[in-house]
């Protein structure tokens, strides 16, 4: 293939580009990767990270095709985005932070241990989507998981203007309040097809409505107030492993 992916999702000059991932799994490359970012977000005071696409999101995937540092690619594909987020936990870690959390779409066994906090990707906004986030949060909290969401209302999709989607949008604030973590992300309609990246639809809180928006209102309000219980959860997470989020049998086994 000439290249992992095709870059087009911006509109900076000289795109689209090609693109290549670089092997995660590689210590020195690791050690090499958190140099350029030292140099061009950490000194200049950015301490938190988002790592979007680190599945790696290649295409074609083609794992069987691929040879990291530790092995096949059909064996050892899946430890990428852990190891990704091991290169900044231990960049940060090198520089004398000692809180250290990233925004991780992907995730795999002990990611925790590198401060990854995971959302469940671009799902569609379908009520659907939404019933399925409720066993994914509840799965990956007894992976051993603790920081997970979603992207409230589904990314996908979801006219402010729809009164099916003004619906959604309430539940998914309902069952968002409620998870590790809380926020609201989405590709709103009406889109501009020709220029996807720049041109989704409002995505405000205040954006769906006005019914819509005193309910929100009332729910970010009873977030701000769980504060000290979700702290008590977090710190719950931290020393004993107690998914913020879990299911019943958890707390009663019997």
């Amino acid at each position: 293939n000439p290249a992992h992916w095709i870059l087009t999702d911006t509109d900076a000059p000289g795109l689209p580009a090609p693109v290549y991932f670089y092997d995660a799994t590689n210590p020195a490359a690791r050690s090499f990767f958190w140099e350029q970012i030292r140099r061009g977000y950490y000194e200049h005071g950015i301490k938190a990270f988002w790592l979007d696409a680190c599945e790696p999101e290649m295409y074609p995937t083609d794992p069987e095709n691929l040879r990291y540092h530790v092995g096949n690619g059909l064996a050892t594909t899946n430890i990428y985005p852990r190891m990704q987020a091991r290169a900044f936990y231990e960049g940060l870690q090198s520089e004398g932070e000692d809180e250290i959390i990233t925004l991780c779409r992907s995730a795999w066994a002990g990611s925790q241990k590198y401060g990854a906090a995971v959302w469940s990707g671009d799902i569609p906004s379908t009520f659907e989507a939404l019933q399925s986030q409720v066993r994914a949060g509840m799965n990956i909290g007894l992976s051993g998981i603790p920081w997970w969401t979603t992207d409230i209302g589904g990314f996908h999709g979801g006219d402010p203007q729809s009164p099916y989607f003004r619906e959604l949008i309430v539940r998914w604030f309902q069952f968002g309040t409620f998870c590790p973590l809380f926020r609201l992300h989405g590709f709103r309609l009406p889109a501009d097809l020709e220029r996807y990246w720049e041109s989704g639809g409002p995505n405000e809180v205040w954006s769906f409505g006005d019914e819509a928006y005193e309910i929100i209102t009332g729910l970010l309000k009873l977030r701000e107030r769980l504060h000290p219980y979700i702290m008590a959860q977090m710190a719950a997470a931290h020393e004993q492993g107690t998914p913020p989020m879990r299911p019943l049998f958890y707390d009663f086994p019997n």
